[in-house]
Formats: structure tokens, sequence, C-alpha cells
């Protein structure tokens, strides 16, 4: 990656060597559960994981993009190190992935105060996003203002739908695309998140430590909340059984992957208060907006538009068809059923 300060490492725990720091500081994973003076850290893991779950960021002793004292880099580090092994230790992928996208909003928050620094911290985020993303970055003429290839603008902003992110809404010249701070940091946001997720999913099962096992009951019952009962059916199509395997994996689903799930279902006459439950353990799942879209889709709110299941061919396009030959002869998904039940 690249050598970390004491400020970045605060800000980017999951770029350094947290179990080297560890060492270095002379503690033991055991003493973090036995020593009353070092609670102080378990409790700082146990409430970041909690902030994840519940959508919210994770508040820092880190001020005005800098570390606030000697005791920040320590409480920084260390609380996420014991984050990250209180869920390995607990395993429920659902905490994991909430993790991983809070750590990476709070991550894309410093990057993009990083790139406005009139300092060496610019070219240390620029550093940073070629590592996770491959992304050159190069500063522009104007005070805040970069540019990154055209080619991954694309490739990065696929999966955003809001006509601001159009590229031909954007500034484009000479086959680069003119970004202000906050539009950097936010491409980048999934290639943390995956960066994090990944690093917990590859870590070593640590042996289990006896003083944590109050923290793992905490997340136990927290990960309860996010138990979705299993939707199983012979008669969904390829598509639809794919989306609802991601959803129930806790993995990020994207935007046309939850607009087909939920007019599909609603197609065939599912209810909402049927649906939303399969969308729990999506990373940023929040419940009002999830009844909230879902009512839309159905008409219930807005316009009064009822929204209907796409295509196959506007599936293809989405890259979300897993077509098999049980999908011969059909051109929507909703018509699988039919199928089936026809060539029973």
């Amino acid at each position: 990656m690249t050598d970390l300060g004491q400020d970045e490492m605060s800000k980017y725990p999951f770029l350094a060597d947290a179990g080297q720091y560890l060492k270095d500081q002379g503690f033991t994973l055991d003493q973090f559960g036995s020593d009353p003076d070092l609670q102080l850290f378990l409790d700082k893991a146990i409430h970041r994981i909690k902030s994840a779950a519940n959508g919210i960021l994770y508040k820092s002793d880190i001020k005005d993009n800098e570390t606030s004292s000697d005791a920040t880099l320590p409480i920084e580090v260390f609380s996420f190190l014991l984050a990250v092994i209180l869920l390995k230790l607990n395993g429920n992928n659902t905490l994991i992935r909430k993790f991983s996208l809070a750590e990476a909003r709070r991550a894309e928050d410093y990057l993009k105060k990083d790139l406005k620094e009139m300092s060496d911290k610019v070219e240390l985020a620029k550093k940073i996003i070629y590592s996770l993303s491959s992304i050159t970055v190069e500063n522009a003429d104007k005070k805040n203002e970069f540019f990154i290839p055209v080619y991954d603008y694309l490739k990065h902003s696929v999966h955003f739908h809001e006509k601001e992110w159009k590229l031909i809404n954007r500034h484009v010249e000479d086959g680069k695309v003119f970004l202000n701070s906050e539009k950097v940091a936010r491409l980048v946001r999934s290639e943390l998140s995956n960066f994090i997720s990944k690093k917990i999913l590859s870590a070593n099962s640590p042996s289990m430590v006896t003083g944590f096992k109050k923290s793992l009951e905490e997340l136990a019952s927290l990960a309860k909340k996010y138990y979705v009962p299993t939707m199983i059916s012979t008669e969904y199509p390829p598509c639809i059984k794919h989306a609802i395997d991601v959803m129930e994996k806790g993995e990020n689903l994207p935007h046309s992957g939850r607009f087909l799930l939920g007019t599909y279902l609603l197609g065939i006459g599912k209810s909402i208060e049927q649906i939303a439950p399969l969308f729990k353990n999506a990373p940023d799942y929040n419940e009002k907006i999830t009844m909230y879209q879902l009512n839309h889709l159905k008409g219930s709110s807005g316009s009064g538009t009822e929204y209907k299941c796409p295509s196959c061919e506007r599936v293809k396009s989405k890259d979300l068809c897993f077509a098999t030959s049980d999908c011969d002869g059909i051109i929507n998904p909703i018509q699988f059923k039919k199928k089936k039940i026809l060539n029973a």
C-alpha cells in the first residue's frame, strides 16, 4: 500500500497492519479481554459495530481531520482490530457487510477532506484511491477539481442512476472527466467496502478469548435482528433466485437488481409485508426507505404509477440474467412461473 503516518492510520486503519501495531505496542488479545484498563477499546469496538448495523457512522476522536491526542491512534486502530476479530468470531455475513460499508463511508469522508488539503495529504489520498481502484486521479487547474480517465469514470459510475452521474452531464475534455473531491471519493466507496469486507473474511480465525464472551453475546443478539426466513421456490426464474441468494448472504444487490426483485415479487402477487424482510440483510438497509420504495413500486405512493417487472432483454442489459434452458421461450421473468405450470 503506502507508508501511513499517525493521522492516516487513525483514519484508514484497514490499510495498516493493525496486528503488527498491536504487537509493537506490547499487547495480546487476552489482555483486551481481561484487563479492566483496556475495556474502553472493547467497548469502542462494539459501539463501532452497532453503529454500522444501524446505518450510523462511527464517531471517532479525530478532530479537524487530524488526531486530537496521542490516545487517538491506539483507540482508532485497536477498536477497528477488535471489531474485525469479534465479527470474525461471530461469523454473521450481514454484520460484516454493514460494518464494511459503514467503515467505507467513514473513509470516504476522510478521503474527501484529504483531497481538499493543500498539503501532502492530497498525494497520499490519491495513492490510496489508486491502490484500491486503479483510478489515476490528477489535479486540475481549479481548487478542489480533479480529473480521471473517461474509461475509469464509466467503469466505476455504472451503478449510479442519478442524472448528475451520467457522462453527458459531466465536464469531459480530452478523454478526461472533471470531478470535485466529493465525487472522486464517492466513486471508490464500493472498492473501499469490498476491500474491508475481504480483509475480514480472509483474516485467520482467532482463538476464542474468554473475556470476549459478553461482547459476542451482544453481537449474537444483534445478528438475530437480521435473520430472514429463507424464501425458496422452484418456480422462481434463475435471475430472481440469484437476487434472493445475494440478499440472504448480506451482499450488495445493485439498484437494478432490487428493482427487478421487488417488481417481480409484486407482479406474482406477493405482499409488501412478505417482500420487505428480504431486504433486511442489505448492507445499506433502512426500513423506512425500503417500505417507501416498495410502496412506490406498487403505486401506493407518489404518482400512483405501478411499476412492472422488466423484460428479459432489459435484465440481460443490466447483467442480471442467469438463464437456463427452463427460460427458453419467455420474454419476461413473470412468464417463468406460467411456463413451469404449463409444462407440468
